[in-house]
């Protein structure tokens, strides 16, 4: 059992406790270069590429591991975190490839930039990112940065075009706070509590399957919840994640509502002593039903009734190909359980990928992870600024 857990750190893989202790690392490779107070550096695409390959080849090397405890293989661990890792930024930039495809007009744009006829192609720009669902808020945002940087002389050029632009919308990303991190339960002893929500037909149960690999490889104990109690086979199909990722499941009688599901689940979880983590299904719901919405919220009630402090994020499944339509499932699903984190899937089937940046400019909430595939895999953490660079790529790369 993790004791004093402070968060789970979505983009390094790694359990941080109160001390700063990390139980499992793995190495992260972004496409960009951070430094505190400092604008980040874009790679361009062959350099990430190059980087991919370079983290794959030290992956297959063992590397000295020296934390222990919990009865894991920790160096293990850490070999098999560090390969998905390297994977991560290659999924995330193949699984946009359909909404950077339609984004290409900016290269025509950017390729013609004249600094005595800046606004057209400011509106040209603006025009390109509504076809890609930005939104209008969005795109006038950001085409409001590219404009300011151009006025004050920061930008003269198309390629420095470019650069600010992808600043701004980063900016945008960045403002709804840490999205690399999954907030966990810091007391000793008791469980984390991740309640997953979202409308019927967004990927959720496969989804908190996904989950449950990604905490799985960690070392952290999982518990699955079957909370969805009104779709045919749904605590089946669950019942196969846990089998496929080492999870337990929580016991589930026939005929109960799911409030009483996840109460029952979470109280299983703190008797038992040895789960780290408790990932709670629920049905799929239309943000319009108000009936089903207030459902919603009582069990979120009842989680809480057994473990006050929980639960600890709750997860909002948006479907990537819904575009700006997914902006008013996440208003109603925030103002009803208080969404602390979102999750976007089937990214590698749509052309609308910008949607999700409105939602995050209105709401101000982070996206935890991005969906670009069926396998147990392809749920990627969420970087803002690998994210943006897979969306605009320097032409030719």
């Amino acid at each position: 059992m993790h004791s004093s857990i402070d968060r789970w750190d979505g983009s390094t893989g790694e359990w941080i406790n109160g001390v700063g202790g990390h139980i499992a690392t793995m190495t992260m490779t972004t496409m960009t270069t951070m430094t505190r107070g400092v604008r980040p550096t874009t790679m361009t695409t062959s350099t990430y590429r190059r980087r991919t390959r370079a983290v794959r080849r030290a992956s297959s090397s063992d590397g000295e591991t020296t934390a222990t405890g919990g009865g894991f293989d920790l160096a293990r661990l850490a070999r098999v975190l560090k390969k998905k890792t390297a994977m991560d930024i290659e999924r995330v930039f193949n699984g946009t490839s359909k909404t950077r495809e339609k984004l290409s007009a900016v290269n025509d744009v950017l390729a013609l930039w004249r600094m005595d006829d800046f606004e057209e192609a400011l509106e040209e720009l603006e025009e390109t990112l509504l076809g890609v669902d930005f939104g209008p808020e969005v795109a006038l945002a950001a085409t409001d940065g590219v404009r300011a940087r151009v006025e004050l002389g920061e930008c003269s050029s198309g390629k420095e075009v470019r650069e600010a632009l992808k600043e701004s919308i980063v900016d945008i990303l960045n403002a709804a706070g840490d999205s690399t991190s999954i907030g966990l339960n810091e007391t000793e002893g008791e469980p984390s509590v991740v309640l997953v929500v979202g409308v019927n037909g967004g990927g959720k149960t496969t989804t908190l399957g996904k989950l449950s690999h990604r905490f799985a490889q960690s070392g952290a104990k999982v518990m699955m919840v079957p909370g969805d109690t009104f779709r045919a086979a749904a605590a089946e199909q669950l019942a196969t994640w846990a089998e496929r990722t080492g999870a337990v499941m929580s016991d589930s009688p026939p005929n109960t509502k799911p409030g009483a599901v996840c109460f029952k689940a979470v109280d299983e979880a703190c008797a038992r002593g040895d789960v780290d983590v408790v990932l709670a299904d629920t049905s799929g719901r239309l943000h319009n039903n108000s009936q089903l919405m207030d459902e919603l919220v009582g069990v979120k009630k009842s989680i809480t009734k057994r473990l006050p402090s929980a639960p600890h994020e709750v997860l909002l499944v948006l479907d990537g190909t819904t575009g700006l339509n997914m902006l008013n499932q996440a208003r109603v699903f925030s103002k009803a359980v208080g969404v602390t984190g979102i999750i976007l899937t089937k990214l590698d089937g749509t052309a609308r990928g910008g949607a999700v940046v409105s939602v995050v400019n209105e709401l101000g909430i982070p996206v935890k992870f991005v969906g670009v595939g069926e396998g147990m895999d392809d749920l990627q953490s969420f970087e803002p600024v690998s994210f943006v660079d897979a969306l605009f790529p320097e032409e030719g790369e």
